[in-house]
């Protein structure tokens, strides 16, 4: 029984970052997987030490930080408590762990949101939540930003603020992610797209 649920749903994550369970799915051969746990780990790291509360919300609010190549930095998959985290995003490096670390935090806003709404209220709200969930991510994201050292935290604090300054359709916008995926492919596959 247990195989064949393995080979249905896949192998159960084996590596774990501070405590969490990581999926790494690395579609790029010219991404190394060494330096992007490196990266998550760090940026993890960064979530542990300076917002230690929002990090234990994290670790109990997600089963599991899958990596893998996607058309967002992040997303949150509340059906399977999933926080995805961009392969491509992990891997760059002329970025700090800084922002990948706020979006790993903001994605598990939305997972302690979930689980609130889940376990509290019976279930989520109505879809038009969705900005001030959204806003609720990015305050987030701010108070994190300032939390860290200034060198750190100035693109993390420049973007949030930024993002909470857009209107509702703007900070929580429509996305069709079949266009979305659609470009992404198209990048990957040397286009201009």
């Amino acid at each position: 029984m247990m195989s064949w649920l393995r080979r249905w749903f896949g192998a159960p994550p084996s590596l774990r970052l501070h405590g969490i369970a990581v999926d790494l799915r690395n579609s790029r051969p010219d991404i190394a997987d060494a330096d992007v746990l490196a990266r998550l780990d760090e940026a993890l790291g960064l979530i542990a030490q300076y917002q230690p509360q929002r990090f234990r919300h994290l670790v109990r609010d997600v089963r599991v930080i899958r990596v893998e190549r996607f058309p967002t930095r992040g997303a949150f998959l509340p059906a399977e408590r999933v926080v995805l985290t961009e392969l491509t995003f992990l891997a760059r490096r002329d970025i700090s762990a800084a922002p990948v670390a706020s979006s790993i935090l903001h994605e598990g806003v939305h997972a302690r949101v979930h689980a609130f709404s889940t376990d509290v209220l019976g279930g989520r709200g109505d879809d038009d939540a969705m900005a001030r969930e959204e806003r609720l991510c990015r305050r987030a994201e701010l108070a994190f930003g300032r939390s860290l050292p200034s060198e750190l935290g100035a693109p993390v604090i420049e973007r949030a603020a930024a993002s909470l300054a857009l209107a509702d359709d703007e900070v929580a916008p429509t996305i069709d992610w079949r266009e979305a995926r659609a470009r992404q492919d198209e990048v990957d596959r040397g286009g201009a797209g």
